[in-house]
């Protein structure tokens, strides 16, 4: 878990963006599915090139992120593509404003949805989880599932769970 990704396709003299630092090994401590805990979310909807939505979950001292190409639906029977991008520092959980035109993601950033979740099951490295959002939009549990396929490492589909 590196902000590596993250840092290399960012000019932070030119945006906004926090820099974000290493993960301690403190904030990777308990990155366990098992560990119940409730985390932070952040739904981040970015109108850069594509409007699309950012779903980021605090995970191992980093946001792990996915970008929906649609806004998240409480329709269990409507999935999204969900693509896992690089992953974010923890401060970009609260970041909204403006990514200058030229830079990566350019665009304007706002938060869409914010909140806890809580691991119900799943391993993100076998491609599954089921998580528990406790925010102002999303209240439910969802699914996170790796495809299989073209781009299968980095394609998912995001959905309601049937409740």
């Amino acid at each position: 878990m590196t902000l590596e990704k993250y840092q290399k396709k960012r000019k932070f003299e030119k945006t906004p963006e926090p820099k974000g630092t290493r993960p301690s090994p403190k904030a990777m401590e308990g990155k366990s599915i098992k560990d119940k805990k409730s985390r932070v979310f952040v739904v981040q909807k970015h109108n850069a090139q594509n409007l699309h939505y950012d779903l980021r979950l605090a995970m191992g001292g980093v946001l792990k992120s996915w970008a929906i190409p649609k806004i998240p639906s409480k329709n269990p029977k409507i999935k999204r593509l969900a693509i896992q991008v690089e992953d974010h520092p923890l401060e970009y959980a609260k970041f909204k404003g403006t990514i200058p035109k030229g830079e990566y993601g350019a665009g304007t950033v706002e938060i869409w949805d914010k909140g806890k979740y809580q691991l119900k099951e799943g391993n993100l490295k076998k491609g599954h989880l089921q998580i528990k959002f406790d925010g102002d939009k999303l209240k439910s549990r969802y699914h996170l599932i790796r495809t299989k396929g073209f781009q299968a490492k980095n394609s998912w589909l995001f959905f309601k769970a049937k409740d």
